[in-house]
């Protein structure tokens, strides 16, 4: 986020430049393929890991855990804005590399990050090919009919671009990661886009979950109204998760649930976590993870986590990554009159799904 990377005026400008010509994207990445394409073109990029789920539930600091275990690549703020030419933009941004200090990011959650930490860019790829999935007011679902051979093998170039910047050791087994919550809508067809990927869901307890979602929202809600850029910079990296950009994804059952709840209120962020888990639990391909679990048993959880995804890491490595989490704070007595009839159901589907967890609480 903004204030968490600071902007300057320049970086503000350019920002604006890079998403508001459609073309100067374009152009740059057209002139990286022409150029470039020796940098990645032997890479393999195999079996992605991307972490998904509803926002607070631990996508990000998961991200930042894997992200320090050898071979695996994301996306950082370095890669901003020309995010569809991150070769190309490596280079020419490369004289005026700064490393700042780490800061907390807009979120106000404690979480510390600069300009190489991993973040969640990936969905400006999936906005340019599927715009029509964008609505007004929500983000539609991917079907296994919407795949698109140009979009699987452009996915594919581009995560071995990440893998080239990032792990330029490892062309033959450097992995791809990424966090994008937007991916919640389409598990059916990433699981054949990427039929060697990994899916890992993070499931947090549904009260706790949608009190921090609300929390968020009204955070977003106001930094919005008070800064716009913060506003547009959210809108072209396609973060619609909070604030006056919330477009929740319409899986099904969605609209029946949540009927004319505000986003304002508790019971829509509970109705919404609920309506998005009991889709996910009949989703096939998925890795559910426990975040509790892991803020309570980060070296054991991390240690798990990695040997399931097939990453060879040894004991210092998995303590630095454990290092990331915190211990889950006490449970929240203020659930603001939550309705008994939701709050059961939401409790239930977490049961059941506690029961897939690779790590359970």
């Amino acid at each position: 986020m903004t204030d968490a990377v600071p902007y300057s005026r320049i970086d503000r400008l350019t920002h604006r430049l890079a998403f508001r010509s459609s073309i100067l994207q374009g152009v740059l990445s057209d002139a990286e393929t022409k150029l470039l394409a020796g940098r990645w073109i032997d890479f393999q990029a195999r079996q992605p890991i991307f972490i998904t789920s509803l926002p607070r539930a631990g996508t990000t600091i998961i991200l930042g855990a894997l992200h320090r275990l050898p071979g695996l690549a994301a996306h950082t703020y370095r890669d901003m804005p020309f995010l569809l030419a991150p070769v190309l933009w490596n280079r020419l941004s490369s004289s005026f590399h700064r490393r700042s200090a780490v800061r907390e990011r807009a979120h106000g959650d404690g979480l510390a990050v600069n300009e190489d930490s991993p973040e969640a860019f990936e969905e400006v790829l999936w906005q340019k090919f599927y715009v029509d999935k964008y609505k007004a007011n929500r983000i539609d679902l991917w079907r296994e009919s919407d795949i698109d051979a140009r979009f699987t093998k452009y996915m594919r170039d581009h995560m071995k671009k990440i893998v080239a910047l990032r792990q330029p050791q490892h062309p033959l087994n450097g992995r791809y990661i990424s966090k994008n919550n937007a991916n919640v809508a389409r598990i059916e067809l990433l699981r054949i886009m990427m039929p060697d990927a990994f899916i890992i869901v993070p499931l947090r307890h549904p009260v706790e979950h949608a009190i921090s979602m609300l929390r968020q929202h009204r955070n977003f809600l106001s930094q919005h109204t008070t800064d716009s850029f913060i506003r547009d910079y959210m809108a072209d990296l396609g973060h619609f998760e909070f604030g006056a950009l919330h477009k929740p994804i319409a899986v099904d059952g969605l609209t029946d649930l949540i009927g004319d709840l505000k986003t304002d209120s508790i019971d829509y962020w509970l109705a919404y976590w609920v309506s998005v888990f009991e889709y996910l639990a009949t989703q096939q391909g998925i890795h559910f993870v426990s975040y509790e679990s892991l803020c309570e048993s980060p070296n054991e959880g991390i240690a798990g986590l990695a040997d399931h995804l097939e990453i060879q890491a040894d004991a210092d490595a998995i303590a630095g990554a454990a290092g990331v989490f915190r211990p889950v704070p006490p449970a929240r007595s203020d659930t603001e009159n939550l309705p008994d009839m939701l709050t059961d159901r939401a409790l239930s589907v977490y049961e059941n799904l506690k029961q897939k967890c690779l790590l359970r609480p």
